[in-house]
């Protein structure tokens, strides 16, 4: 049996859907006469569609049509998707071919719905790779709780002391050291901030340095906690893409 295993998120780090995002927010906005949703778009971002409704709610209004704005949203994402399909982030499936090779448990733990994750996951041929794959509906609290990973973990039938968690988002990093977990960081296009880079145990500018910390003794989990960080690029706030599940 593996001495550890690893889960991913998928939007961010499995696929560079980020800046695809501000671009279907910022269309669906315009095209519904919604104000100011990007600016308060950090709200939005590693929390369940659940969570964004609310959220939604909260800034517009009880009787703001959140409806509408989904299918807007949706209707330039399946576009969008119909024509390229998701961008990948460089080294994803490198890493997750060293994995399944290594004979690694690896899971996908995402806020986005579990249907709309195996799909994207199948459609890019990634979804072999994956021993689970836990989606958003089956977390009954969002990110930054630590709910999705611990199911995730309950599912692979590993420890959560024994589980590297690679995320992007803040409310992720969090989530994955409130489960117990040992947080990798692969910064997208927000920085992490003094917080999280003391949450996070490393910092990689890419899924590759992941890869290569991972098949050294020192992804091993055999030592304790130490902060180490990689630097990286500097980047502007990142948006993520909640309302694209349906």
């Amino acid at each position: 049996m593996s001495r550890f295993a690893v889960i991913f998120d998928m939007d961010g780090v499995i696929f560079d859907t980020e800046r695809l995002a501000l671009q279907l927010w910022t269309a669906a906005a315009e095209e519904c006469g919604i104000p100011e949703v990007v600016e308060q778009y950090h709200r939005f971002i590693g929390v369940t569609v659940v969570r964004t409704r609310e959220i939604l709610r909260e800034l517009y209004g009880p009787d703001f049509s959140v409806a509408d704005f989904e299918a807007a949203i949706r209707r330039h994402f399946e576009r969008r998707y119909a024509r390229e399909g998701l961008p990948v982030k460089p080294g994803a499936e490198e890493i997750l071919r060293f994995l399944r090779q290594a004979g690694i448990p690896t899971a996908l733990a995402s806020s986005t719905l579990t249907a709309t994750v195996t799909r994207e996951l199948r459609d890019a041929g990634f979804l072999e790779y994956f021993t689970v794959v836990v989606g958003g509906d089956q977390a009954t609290r969002s990110k930054p709780n630590p709910d999705i990973f611990l199911r995730a973990a309950e599912l692979l039938g590993m420890e959560p002391a024994s589980c590297w968690v690679i995320e992007d988002s803040f409310n992720g990093i969090r989530a994955a050291h409130a489960a117990g977990m040992h947080p990798l960081m692969v910064p997208d296009l927000l920085q992490p901030t003094e917080e999280i880079r003391n949450l996070a145990e490393r910092v990689f500018p890419s899924l590759r340095e992941a890869q290569a910390f991972l098949s050294t003794g020192d992804g091993s989990l055999c030592s304790q906690r130490t902060q180490r960080t990689v630097p990286c690029a500097l980047g502007a706030p990142a948006f993520s893409r909640q309302l694209l599940g349906g």
